[in-house]
């Protein structure tokens, strides 16, 4: 399979963030392709850029020098506005601390990539997915009326809401105790699984990585060698 044929494809990027003195080279020459379909975890010590690597591949992010490739679109290729056009389409994204609207219900939060894009039937979508996972009965209450696991249930059904082909978790269950995490990862995988979704996620558990297809280990903004083989 090409690297044009892949869900992700990176090619020797760099990437620094800061300005003068204070710029840190994050990023050293990545060159990474996940397979659609795949389960990916990106593992490494705080500071390894797996983070930042994530957010390249959702296009949050914008490379010094390199390709990055996502669905066979070459992101360097599109301005601010088609780059969050696309984001809104192909990728959907959850983070470690939610990010949702506080004055929104649930619903209102889910519904709204869909009506910032224009789509229709924002309202039924979202509530199908909040039903999805397993939140159908909190449809009307705000984020600060819900657990923080409930609130990561959203954040989740945000994301899949479009139907993208992409997923992509930055520490997901970071601030969820050990059992609410543990539903998060469940839903997550059985989404993936379920809509045949590619899945990059960034986490500290080893445990929660050897769940995906692969491990990708990074340090010092550059992947281990012999460090991207398949977990058994």
């Amino acid at each position: 399979m090409g690297m044009q044929d892949k869900a992700i494809a990176l090619h020797d990027v760099d990437l620094s963030l800061g300005r003068g003195a204070a710029r840190v080279h994050i990023l050293k020459g990545i060159s990474l392709g996940v397979d659609r379909g795949e389960a990916v975890g990106l593992i490494g010590p705080s500071g390894s850029g797996k983070s930042t690597l994530l957010m390249t591949m959702a296009g949050l992010e914008r490379p010094d020098s390199g390709k990055v490739i996502v669905d066979g679109t070459d992101l360097s290729g599109l301005d601010e506005d088609a780059l969050a056009r696309f984001r809104g389409r192909r990728i959907g994204i959850v983070f470690q601390s939610f990010h949702l609207v506080p004055t929104m219900t649930a619903l209102e939060n889910v519904a709204l990539p869909l009506e910032l894009a224009g789509e229709g039937e924002a309202f039924e979508r979202a509530e199908a997915e909040l039903q999805s996972v397993g939140l159908g009965h909190r449809l009307h209450h705000y984020p600060a009326q819900l657990s923080g696991g409930e609130q990561q249930r959203v954040a989740i059904a945000r994301a899949i809401v479009p139907n993208p082909a992409i997923l992509v978790a930055d520490e997901p269950t970071g601030n969820l105790d050990e059992t609410t995490g543990q539903s998060i990862v469940d839903l997550l995988f059985a989404l993936k699984r379920d809509r045949g979704a590619t899945l990059v996620l960034v986490t500290h558990d080893l445990a929660l990585a050897r769940l995906c297809d692969r491990m990708v280990r990074l340090r010092s903004g550059q992947v281990e060698t012999g460090a991207a083989s398949a977990v058994a």
